[in-house]
C-alpha cells in the first residue's frame, strides 16, 4: 500500500508524518472539544453547550452561576482529566516503542506503581506537605523504579523482554509496600490515599492544572523531538545502530520522558490504568506506526478517553460518582485480555 508522507526538515530537527495525520488531528481536536463540553455541561446543575461556550468566551449568559460552576468546579476538573490522559497516552506510546511490546504500559510494567508508592508515602507521612511536592515525589518514585528495572534488565545492553518482566515483578513489590503504608497510616490520611489510589479527578482545581502543566510543556516537546529515534529503536537495536542511533543514550532519554509523564499524571490523579495501553493501539489504527504522527494522535485519544471516563463515572450511576480509574479499568482489562489472546502466537 502506497503511503504519502509530509516531510519537515531544518538543520536541527526533522519530521516525517503520514499525510493522514493533520486531518486526523483536526478531527480529534473537534472530538476533544465535544467531550469537554459534554463533561462540563452534565451534572446536578446542567448547563447548555451554548452557555458553556459563551461563558468560556467571556460573553454574558444571563446567569452569573454559570461562571462559578464552570470556572471553579468543572473546567479545571475537565482540563486535569484531559492533561492526565495526554500524559499517560504518550508515556504508553514511548514504552511500547522502546520495549517493542504492544502490551507495555506504565501501569503494567511498574512505573505507576513506583510513583504511587512515593506519592502515598507523602500523603500518609507528610500530609501537610505543599502540593508541588506530590508530583516531585511521584516523579522520583517512578524514576527510581525505572532505574531499578533498567539496571536489572541490563545484559550487555538493555533487554526489552527483561525490562517488562522486571517491571512486573517490581510492580508487585511496590504495590505490597503501598498496602503496608496504608495499613499502618492514620485513618484520615489513609482515606485520602485510598481515594487517590482509585484514580479520580474529583475536586481537582486550577492548582492541579498549573502543577501538571509545566511537566507537559517540557516533556511533550521532548517526546516529539525523540520520535524518530523511537522509530529506529522499534526496528531493533542492530537496525537502530545501523541507522546511526545511539541506542542506550536515546533509550535512556525516552525512558526519562515516559517516566516523567507517567509520574506527573499519577501524582495529579492517582492510578488511572490502561489509558497508556489503549490509546497507542487506537492511534496505530488511525495513522499507522510512525511515531511522529502516532504520539500526538495517541495523546488526543488518551485525553478523550479520560475525559469520557470521568463523564461516564459522574453520570451513569448519578448521584453516586465512580472514579474514572475504575471506568478505564472496566474497559481496559478486557481489552488487555483481547491483546494477550491476539498476540499469544506472535
Amino acid at each position: 500500500m502506497k503511503v504519502d508522507w509530509l516531510v519537515i526538515r531544518n538543520p536541527t530537527l526533522s519530521f516525517r508524518i503520514d499525510k493522514r495525520v493533520p486531518l486526523m488531528l483536526l478531527c480529534l481536536a473537534g472530538v476533544v472539544v465535544v467531550a469537554m463540553v459534554m463533561n462540563i455541561g452534565r451534572g446536578e446543575y446542567p448547563i447548555s453547550p451554548l452557555d458553556i461556550i459563551k461563558t468560556v468566551l467571556g460573553l454574558d449568559t444571563g446567569n452569573p452561576d454559570h461562571a462559578f460552576v464552570i470556572y471553579n468546579l468543572r473546567l479545571p476538573r475537565t482540563l486535569v482529566a484531559f492533561m492526565v490522559g495526554v500524559a499517560l497516552a504518550i508515556s504508553g506510546t514511548i514504552f511500547q516503542g522502546i520495549t517493542r511490546n504492544p502490551l507495555a504500559d506504565p501501569s503494567i510494567i511498574g512505573i505507576n506503581a513506583g510513583a504511587s508508592l512515593a506519592a502515598v508515602t507523602v500523603i500518609i507521612l507528610f500530609p501537610s506537605a505543599p502540593i508541588y511536592t506530590l508530583p516531585l515525589s511521584a516523579f522520583a518514585g517512578a524514576l527510581l523504579m525505572a532505574g531499578l528495572i533498567y539496571s536489572l534488565a541490563w545484559n550487555n545492553g538493555s533487554s526489552p523482554v527483561l525490562f517488562i518482566l522486571m517491571g512486573v515483578g517490581l510492580s508487585a513489590i511496590a504495590s505490597a509496600f503501598t498496602s503496608l503504608m496504608i495499613t499502618f497510616g492514620e485513618i484520615y490520611n489513609v482515606s485520602d490515599a485510598l481515594v487517590w489510589l482509585a484514580g479520580s479527578v474529583y475536586g481537582r482545581t486550577w492548582e492541579q492544572v498549573f502543577s501538571l502543566l509545566p511537566w507537559l510543556m517540557i516533556f511533550i516537546p521532548m517526546s516529539l523531538t525523540l520520535a524518530r529515534h523511537l522509530n529506529a529503536l522499534n526496528l531493533g537495536d542492530d537496525v537502530a545502530k545501523g541507522l546511526g542511533t545511539h541506542v542506550e543514550w536515546q533509550r535512556g532519554l525516552l525512558v526519562l520522558v515516559g517516566v516523567a509523564l507517567a509520574g506527573a499524571s499519577v501524582a495529579t490523579a492517582g492510578m488511572i490504568g490502561f489509558v497508556g495501553l489503549i490509546a497507542p493501539h487506537m492511534g496505530r489504527q488511525l495513522v499507522g506506526p510512525n511515531h511522529e504522527g502516532l504520539i500526538p494522535t495517541a495523546a488526543l485519544l488518551g485525553g478523550v478517553l479520560v475525559v469520557m471516563a470521568d463523564f461516564l463515572g459522574r453520570t451513569v450511576f448519578a448521584p453516586i460518582e465512580i472514579p474514572c480509574g475504575v471506568v478505564t479499568a472496566a474497559v481496559g482489562a478486557p481489552y488487555f485480555l483481547y491483546l494477550l489472546i491476539r498476540n499469544r502466537k506472535k
